[in-house]
């Protein structure tokens, strides 16, 4: 069986600025070996050269930077989210946009744009932000979730609405949890449907654009809910190729372990 989706551009997706390196100091030049003057030369003593010390970065150790994930990240996301720089729901993941939002507080406040967190950037940031709550560190989803399909309101669903992107898992017309999602293109659309999940698959890698598909429940031939890096780190300025990308792992590895072979799925505009 061949089945997957990949993420893919919508558009353009914006890259993160890179870092320049820094330089390191090298310790290949030393001064020759002294030699003995002659017996009839004057005696002098030899110049010490003094070794300048390293600079120390003005804005302080790294604490956290992209490809970072966990705890912290969340907090930072939520922090910036609070005074207008992160405009998503936290998703414990530094991806290009934490980098954008972080840049974008720097510039700010006169540090340099690195978009690295590091000690200074954090300690301005807590000065100017309250301790999330936990609604602001696990918001349900990023927008609203709509009135429920009526195929939704009996028995075990996934009730996926590509108006709201939210899927919500639902028993017997209750929500028991909600999550935002992403969908295909307009060149490979997530089908539109009642399905049934007919395969659970938590470690799937792609048979045919060999990525990873963690937490996949399949419904319909190769399109799958499951969690998605690329949906995390770039948010919707990407696409997949026609699966439901879900970009909180805790949210889907609950989700999965809930749910079993034969829930219904519903997809709807």
């Amino acid at each position: 069986m061949t089945a997957g989706c990949k993420a893919q551009p919508a558009d353009s997706a914006s890259a993160a600025p890179s870092s320049p390196p820094r330089a390191t100091a090298t310790d290949d030049a030393k001064p020759p070996a002294a030699q003995s003057p002659p017996p009839d030369a004057p005696s002098s003593s030899p110049k010490a050269t003094a070794t300048p010390a390293p600079k120390p970065d003005p804005q302080g150790t790294t604490l956290m930077a992209s490809g970072s994930e966990g705890k912290q990240v969340r907090e930072l996301q939520a922090r910036l989210r609070q005074i207008g720089h992160f405009d998503r729901s936290p998703t414990g993941y530094y991806g290009s946009v934490t980098v954008a939002a972080v840049q974008s507080f720097q510039g700010k406040r006169g540090l340099s744009r690195t978009g690295r967190t590091d000690t200074v950037t954090w300690q301005k940031l807590l000065g100017m932000t309250h301790e999330p709550t936990a609604a602001e560190l696990n918001p349900p989803t990023t927008l609203p979730v709509t009135k429920p399909d009526k195929r939704c309101m009996t028995g075990r669903v996934l009730c996926i609405s590509k108006n709201s992107r939210t899927l919500s898992w639902m028993i017997d017309g209750r929500v028991v949890s909600s999550m935002d999602v992403r969908f295909g293109s307009q060149y490979t659309p997530t089908r539109e449907g009642t399905f049934s999940v007919y395969w659970k698959s938590r470690h799937h890698v792609s048979t045919i654009y060999h990525t990873a598909m963690p937490y996949a429940m399949f419904f319909s031939g190769g399109q799958a809910v499951h969690y998605s890096a690329d949906f995390a780190a770039r948010g919707y300025s990407g696409a997949s190729h026609g699966c439901v990308n879900v970009r909180d792992e805790g949210k889907i590895a609950s989700l999965f372990a809930q749910v079993r072979t034969g829930d219904k799925v519903v997809v709807y505009g």
